[in-house]
């Protein structure tokens, strides 16, 4: 966790340019300078800043005087009103300044420029620019040597750190888990009600049914990413980190004795850690950024027994024919299957897992043994799984999330869908034979291939699927619903939200809210904590940010598709309020509106 001191945590805005982890995570010191990005920096704290590697921490400023401030407010600040191309923000909690990083010594002048004696939100802003981070682990190092290292904390094992509920009986988990559900919501309403006043008659009826277990408790990990490292005896091991770069840890354990991973997925990591062993290139080692392979993605399916391995290898240091070199070595390595092995690698990739270049969102991968893809089963469905897609974790508690979602939209045979985030397409395809139309919108183009795969391979013909953002394309969306309305037919329109971790954009809860004609939405969340801050966005009470009517939460279903693990998975169905006869009039107005704007484009676009 980066912080400007010891005990003060900090919150980072990534613009999906950095690296490495020993640039992430590195700890931001309260030393400031108004000298140029070139510092004498003494010692091994620094010397990652003389790699030939990018590092923003060279380019840093510090803003000052900024008084209470969100992140969000203060990114649009800098990218949509100065213009300036930052690649990272990092700001303690409850402090009024921020470092911001950037690529250049140019963009880094130009934001002093500008910044510096900036008026904004009542207050003028001091600019300078900042001494880059002290590397963490080298700094824990010389403490140690200087005898100044506070008493070390107790190191965890690999099952405290993945694990932590693996000692308790999985009816007390669950017991747990559902006490945090229900107090978690409990705030939620709270300060709903202190929000929106007019929604204390909904939340009265607002209801918490229950947490749904696993059908599968142990083994039931579909993908998992080891690191590549030592123990504490030096040993080269595949497993899991025991604690973070930031804290001064690389340590890394074997995963035999995890209860979540499938024998497929420690088969995975022993094979591998053989191969790391016996081969002339070495693991990397963040410690200087010096070594090769860095990590291993497992994906197995349970429905055909298919294993996928993703060899992350870090290639900065190696040349074109040393590359082609360890290619030819996985390849030929588990091409060889020994006789006795109870699995084999049915698809083999290599990724460059090396720093990424302005703009790049995923480090790409190379096929080089195999199929392309493995398969899998959710709902009586299969799904083409590719190396990068998102697909749930847990098979058998997708099947059980997925029907609770569908039981709480309640959709009929005039319901048309919008899948938000559809990724491969699972939720879409599991909706499609209980509604009459999916309309599904993903941001990755590879996915949507898959989810237009699937469908077909499913013999499913009333889902379309859309490559683009979400909140361009909701409004498209409810339009094209709109238009392809049976005359007569009742409207029924749901949209389904599964987002990632961090929740939606405030920008896609906007979209949603204005769209009046999406009357209930189902929100699937694997980290209700995060998604809290949507769920107040979708009921608060009308404003020039957030139009139309609010959506007031009615029901909510907890399923555990983490067991062991503190995390959970939550639905919430949310409606819309009752709208009065006027208001109903106005909808048809807009409804009507809606086709005949539709119609128009179409005349025009067919004229042109």
């Amino acid at each position: 966790m980066e912080s400007a001191s010891a005990d003060l945590p900090m919150t980072e805005v990534n613009n999906g340019t950095e690296l490495n982890e020993s640039e992430k995570d590195v700890t931001e010191t309260e030393n400031t300078t108004t000298e140029g990005p070139k510092m004498d920096n003494a010692g091994e704290e620094y010397a990652y800043l003389e790699r030939n590697e990018f590092t923003s921490e060279i380019y840093k400023i510090e803003v000052k005087n900024m008084g209470y401030f969100g992140i969000g407010e203060f990114k649009k600040l800098l990218k949509n009103t100065l213009k300036l191309d930052m690649t990272k923000i990092k700001s303690p909690t409850r402090k009024e300044f921020a470092f911001v990083c950037f690529r250049t010594l140019e963009a880094q002048q130009r934001a002093l420029e500008l910044l510096n004696g900036y008026k904004w939100k009542g207050r003028v802003l001091k600019a300078q620019a900042a001494k880059a981070s002290a590397d963490p682990l080298q700094r824990k190092r010389a403490a140690e040597d200087q005898g100044k290292e506070e008493k070390p904390k107790k190191q965890r094992t690999a099952v405290e750190a993945t694990c932590p509920l693996a000692g308790i009986p999985y009816e007390q988990q669950l017991e747990q888990k559902s006490v945090e559900m229900s107090t978690l919501l409990k705030k939620y309403t709270q300060e709903l009600r202190r929000i929106n006043p007019q929604a204390k008659p909904h939340l009265d009826k607002f209801k918490f049914h229950e947490i749904l277990p696993s059908p599968t408790v142990n083994g039931y990990r579909n993908k998992n990413e080891f690191t590549v490292g030592k123990n504490s005896q030096g040993e080269i091991v595949v497993g899991f980190r025991l604690g973070c770069y930031s804290d001064g840890s690389v340590e890394v354990a074997e995963v035999e004795d995890l209860p979540h991973l499938p024998e497929q997925a420690k088969w995975a990591a022993r094979s591998f850690q053989k191969l790391v062993r016996q081969s002339k290139f070495q693991p990397f080692n963040p410690d200087g950024n010096v070594g090769h392979f860095r990590q291993l993605m497992v994906r197995c399916s349970s429905a055909t027994g298919e294993i996928m391995l993703v060899a992350g290898i870090y290639s900065s240091n190696l040349c074109q024919s040393e590359q082609q070199e360890l290619k030819n070595e996985l390849k030929n390595f588990y091409a060889d299957v020994e006789s006795d092995s109870p699995y084999k690698c049915t698809s083999l990739y290599y990724q460059d897992v090396k720093h990424r270049e302005a703009g790049q969102m995923v480090n790409p991968v190379d096929h080089i043994l195999g199929s392309t893809h493995i398969t899998d089963t959710i709902q009586g469905l299969k799904f083409r799984i590719s190396p990068l897609a998102f697909f749930q974790i847990n098979t058998e508690g997708a099947n059980v999330l997925y029907q609770q979602a569908i039981d709480l939209a309640a959709a009929t045979k005039h319901t048309t869908l919008l899948d938000i985030c559809c990724g491969t397409g699972t939720i879409s395809l599991a909706f499609a034979k209980h509604c009459r139309k999916v309309l599904g919108v993903e941001i990755v183009p590879d996915a949507i291939k898959d989810a237009e795969y699937n469908a077909e391979a499913n013999d499913i013909k009333n889902c379309k699927f859309y490559t683009g953002n979400a909140d361009d394309f909701i409004k498209s969306m409810v339009r094209d619903a709109l238009y392809e309305q049976e005359p007569g037919n009742p409207m029924d329109l749901i949209a389904v939200v599964d987002p990632p971790r961090a929740g939606l954009h405030n920008r896609s809860i906007a979209a949603i809210r204005s769209a009046s004609a999406i009357n209930r939405l189902v929100y699937v969340s694997c980290n209700p904590h995060s998604a809290k801050r949507n769920f107040i966005e979708l009921a608060r009470p009308e404003s020039k940010q957030y139009k139309g009517e609010p959506f007031y939460p009615k029901s909510a279903v907890a399923v555990d598709m983490f067991p062991h693990t503190s995390h959970t998975e939550l639905i919430i169905l949310f409606e819309r309020e009752t709208i009065t006869k006027t208001k109903t009039a106005q909808s048809a107005e807009e409804i009507t509106e809606a086709n005949t704007e539709a119609i128009s484009e179409e005349n025009t676009a067919s004229t042109e």
